[in-house]
């Protein structure tokens, strides 16, 4: 029977994750796992059970999307090509069954569901969201400043009113603060169970929740064993929603991305996330598969020159890199032609506020041999170029491809290859790497979005080093502003005015998620890029 074989995988821990798992896997059927179990497969490692945790990383942020709520979500609509999306233009009651605004607009009250429950059975109560938010803008690192993006700072603004009653005093009037309430991080803790296992050391219990959740949402951890799997049981008395259809959801991590092809190819599998894009072209149309092609919003693959490395300070050095990417056969080769381009703009000047759009640089070895003589560096220099081992489907061959390019114009790259687990302290914390390829999405749909997060300096995605005083000014005065105030679209258009002149990042293409699926349906894209298995149903 299906279901014992399936008992007996989730009790394994120690399988050698590569080609010697595929006859271990055979043993599970994914099209006899119609709504007991679905099995999925990635590529990365979840390294922690805590969003807000210092060092957690992104493949992590699902668990604080499958087991956590929010106050509020955002809706959901169908693709052009019959697929599922999240839908940034509606917001919806998830922990909260309704809001408002005060008449004098300086606050924001949430309405808790009555009966809404934690994994423990215990109450969801406005004191939990306080504890929750006060702890999300607290830690620091990551959570605190993307809490700030939607004008939500201090302890001081979140107050518990009664049990189902909490209010937000705002800083200033946001278009970004009740969509920034629907992204990942402000998830609800049980703070009753969170404060029980807190020490002096650690009062905000990051040592308990970096190992044990401590949820409302629609899925249970019911086990993990890092660098191996994570296994999802659902929550069947989950208040904030739909009772997924699905029992239970084993992610499995499978670093070789030939290995997770064959698992899903030969049946084995239900689902791989985040397919690198010759694997989705390929398989595009094999029977028994589905392939799910989603463009990512406000995401562009750049290649990155460190201004804190001497040569990149000169900005004709980096506009000479700029010209010097064989652009149309990066994306042929590491994008397979999925995604849009993002060079070749006929402009320096935008003449509209999209984002993103494309750069006016193109390859010409001319003119960036050119921009390297005026700079005074006709002779060139050599830098490292580094890329993430994990991301290596994509890296690698842009990599060589931009490594032979700025071989011709007296550059001598080095490719300096990083563990994926080395990659984000490397690239964006510490921000030492002087030529590097990096991806960013903005989880806000707006262009001032990209640019607070990728633009300014010190924050996390600007690994490149990079500050204007126009754009420091323009990001601050855009961010909250309406879209529709006649200053915010001439200012959008400054910025990206200067972006492709200073080029700090220089575009290559806008990516898209590639999942496939066997045996399984209603996969749903999000902005976070990270697997969401709330709404996975079995065929």
């Amino acid at each position: 029977m299906t279901k014992l074989t399936r008992r007996s995988f989730l009790k394994t821990s120690g399988a050698t994750i590569g080609a010697s798992m595929l006859p271990f896997l055979k043993a599970l059927p994914a099209s006899a796992a119609t709504d007991d179990v679905i099995v999925a497969v990635m590529g990365q490692t979840i390294n922690s059970l805590d969003l807000h945790r210092t060092g957690t990383n992104r493949p992590s942020y699902q668990v604080a999307v499958n087991v956590y709520d929010r106050l509020v979500s955002f809706g959901t609509k169908t693709t052009p090509d019959g697929g599922l999306s999240y839908d940034f233009s509606v917001i919806e009651p998830e922990a909260a069954e309704s809001w408002s605004v005060t008449d004098d607009g300086k606050a924001m009250i949430f309405k808790l569901k009555p009966g809404g429950k934690f994994h423990d059975g215990s109450p969801i109560t406005a004191a939990d969201v306080k504890w929750s938010f006060d702890r999300a803008v607290s830690l620091g690192g990551f959570p605190a400043v993307q809490m700030k993006a939607g004008s939500l700072e201090s302890p001081d603004q979140f107050e518990a009113v009664d049990d189902l009653t909490f209010k937000i005093n705002l800083i200033r009037p946001s278009k970004l603060t009740l969509p920034d309430l629907a992204v990942p991080v402000p998830m609800i803790i049980n703070s009753k169970l969170a404060l029980t296992n807190a020490t002096e050391d650690d009062p905000w219990a990051t040592e308990y929740l970096h190992k044990t959740p401590a949820g409302s949402g629609a899925f249970k951890v019911a086990r993990w064993d890092p660098g191996q799997q994570l296994v999802y049981e659902r929550n069947d008395d989950y208040t904030s929603g739909p009772v997924p259809a699905v029992k239970r959801v084993i992610v499995r991590e499978v670093p070789s991305s030939a290995t997770r092809r064959a698992l899903l190819e030969r049946g084995d599998v239900n689902l791989s996330f985040n397919m690198p894009n010759k694997d989705a072209k390929e398989l595009s149309g094999a029977e028994g598969l589905m392939i799910q092609t989603t463009p990512i919003e406000n995401a562009i693959y750049c290649l990155n020159p460190n201004l804190a490395f001497e040569p990149f300070k000169d900005k004709r050095v980096r506009q000479a890199i700029a010209f010097s990417v064989p652009y149309q056969e990066v994306f042929e080769t590491a994008a397979y032609g999925r995604g849009t381009p993002m060079w070749g703009g006929t402009s320096t000047t935008p003449s509209d506020i999209a984002w993103p759009q494309k750069f006016p640089y193109s390859t010409d070895l001319d003119r960036a041999k050119d921009l390297l003589k005026d700079a005074g560096m006709a002779s060139g220099f050599e830098v490292p170029l580094s890329i993430s081992l994990g991301q290596a489907d994509w890296m690698e061959p842009v990599a060589l491809l931009v490594q032979e390019n700025l071989a011709k114009i007296g550059i001598t790259a080095t490719i300096d290859k990083i563990p994926s687990a080395n990659w984000r302290t490397a690239s964006l914390v510490e921000k030492r790497l002087p030529l590097h390829l990096e991806t960013f999405g903005g989880w806000l749909n707006y262009p001032c979005y990209y640019f607070f997060w990728a633009y300014l300096e010190g924050h996390l995605f600007n690994s490149s080093n990079y500050r204007n005083e126009e754009i420091e000014t323009l990001t601050a005065e855009t961010l909250h502003m309406p879209v529709d105030d006649p200053d915010y679209a001439p200012k959008i258009k400054r910025m990206i005015e200067i972006a492709w002149d200073e080029v700090p990042r220089i575009a290559l293409w806008q990516p898209a998620l590639n999942v496939g699926m066997s045996g399984v349906k209603d996969f749903e894209y999000w902005f976070h890029r990270q697997l969401d298995v709330r709404s996975l149903k079995g065929v």
